[in-house]
């Protein structure tokens, strides 16, 4: 399928979206992973008894609000894994917009995929 020069164009565009979402994703949980990890040496401790640590959203997100370390170092850890899933929906687009209905419908099958595992891929032990 031979693109016209504007369809090339916008994905180009596209690709370089996608680019700078990988880059300012794992920059950002990164910052948030060493804020914590400065915040648990200032205070020595992690905010959390023992070796126990927040593994839900809302622990996590509670955690940070009352600035414990071991929480805002989760919160890192969770943003850096929802880079890739917003980079899935950035290509879904992308696909959408080339008029490809097999990448489209596969990538939207990845997404939600991933999106079942966030919500259903916590285990109590």
């Amino acid at each position: 399928m031979k693109m016209d020069k504007r369809t090339q164009e916008e994905m180009n565009h596209m690709e370089i979206i996608i680019g700078k979402i990988m880059r300012v994703g794992v920059a950002t949980a990164a910052v948030v992973m060493l804020i914590g990890y400065i915040l648990m040496v200032v205070k020595h401790s992690t905010g959390y008894p023992g070796r126990t640590f927040p593994t839900t959203l809302t622990a996590i997100c509670q955690g940070i609000i009352q600035l414990k370390p071991y929480a805002i170092m989760m919160g890192g850890i969770f943003l850096l894994i929802l880079t890739p899933a917003l980079r899935v929906a950035t290509s879904i687009y992308t696909f959408f917009k080339e008029h490809d209905k097999l990448y489209t419908i596969v990538t939207t099958a990845v997404l939600v995929i991933l999106l079942i595992s966030f919500f259903l891929g916590h285990t109590d032990h």
